[in-house]
């Protein structure tokens, strides 16, 4: 019984790590979006191993990335607020 509490605890604390890694990210892509987005969405526009088409929308439309910028910095705050040491 102890074995399966053991790793019930480290499967939520691998999730909870995963969770505040994945906000890290989103804040860190808002911000370059948010300070340099035409920069930022070249960079991912040609041979980027899929990621073409997420930033297709974007290309030429700086405003519309800053835009998604503030969702994402949003979204990645909320998701980090939400993750608890226990």
């Amino acid at each position: 019984m102890a074995r399966a509490t053991d790793d019930l605890e480290m499967s939520q604390l691998l999730a909870r790590r995963g969770a505040e890694m994945a906000a890290v990210f989103m804040i860190g892509d808002g911000i370059l979006g948010l300070l340099h987005p035409r920069r930022h969405v070249a960079l991912w526009q040609e041979r980027a191993l899929g990621a073409e088409a997420l930033v297709a929308p974007f290309v030429d439309r700086p405003g519309r990335r800053r835009a998604y910028a503030v969702l994402q910095i949003a979204a990645g705050i909320a998701l980090a607020a939400r993750q608890r040491s226990r």
